[in-house]
């Protein structure tokens, strides 16, 4: 399968516009529309529904997504390895989330980078199941995720149990009593969609369905800058919040009738590769 025809696919599925595309790849539009057919026929099936107005993936293009980036991922990867001009050092593939990262993984990595010059580190931050999957596509060689992983011919390790806490600012000392699980959905929140299954499940079960919340974001660490500032409430992570709670910029809020599910955070890798650090 011709990666060229892939990564064409992946950025018309992205834009969405032919022409948009073919500026993008510094190709012609006639180009775009010769390699997207190429990979259709090749895969059998429709990738895109073309009218005049809307470009948009088949329920098969969207399926096919995953598996394409997936392909130039390691194509990517692999040349990378064999051109790296640390090539003579150990290798290091990580993928960790943006939390993990930012309150556990930097520091750690920051001193193996001034005690050991040995290796070559390549860090990768997103999403627990997406970092998940890479690592069982063996692009990475440690994992670190909010989801456990079971599976054949895998390691897996929880390196920490944090709480989950509703905090605002300082600003907001009337919370410091406490709020009941009835009065959450009149509250000003920020949402982050953690991807993670019980307590994103616990956080969209205390709004009505469809609720509408003020900000949404996928990244739990840029809440804390709104929080902050004086803005709303939101559930965060234990290890997130700790510094700004122990400084007095934010508070956490007391849960009256109810309690919050705590977070796992994990440690994966293929067997027979050990770790050379946990967490």
């Amino acid at each position: 399968m011709d990666t060229q025809n892939l990564r064409t696919f992946l950025t018309l599925a992205s834009v969405k516009n032919f022409t948009q595309t073919a500026g993008l790849l510094y190709i012609a539009q006639s180009t775009v529309t010769n390699r997207i057919a190429e990979l259709e026929k090749e895969v059998g099936k429709q990738l895109f529904i073309r009218n005049k107005k809307n470009l948009s993936l088949t329920r098969e293009g969207i399926l096919f997504q995953d598996y394409a980036r997936r392909i130039v991922d390691l194509e990517e990867m692999s040349i990378r390895e064999m051109n790296s001009q640390a090539f003579s050092r150990a290798s290091l593939r990580l993928g960790t989330t943006n939390t993990i990262y930012e309150c556990y993984l930097a520091p750690v990595l920051t001193r193996m980078l001034k005690e050991n010059t040995d290796y070559a580190m390549n860090v990768t931050i997103s999403h627990s199941v997406n970092l998940l999957q890479m690592l069982q596509d063996g692009l990475l060689d440690l994992a670190f995720t909010y989801q456990p992983f079971s599976r054949s011919g895998f390691c897996c390790r929880r390196f920490r149990t944090d709480e989950l806490l509703l905090v605002t600012s300082q600003k907001h000392s009337h919370y410091r009593k406490g709020i009941r699980k009835e009065e959450l959905p009149g509250l000003n929140y920020l949402f982050c969609n953690f991807a993670l299954q019980e307590v994103g499940q616990f956080i969209r079960e205390i709004f009505p369905p469809f609720y509408q919340f003020p900000f949404e974001i996928d990244n739990s660490t840029k809440l804390v800058s709104y929080l902050t500032e004086g803005i709303g409430c939101s559930f965060l992570p234990s290890g997130l919040v700790r510094p700004y709670l122990k400084n007095g910029t934010l508070i956490s809020i007391p849960l009256l009738d109810f309690e919050a599910p705590r977070i796992n955070g994990y440690q994966s890798w293929p067997e027979g590769r050990e770790p050379t650090f946990y967490l």
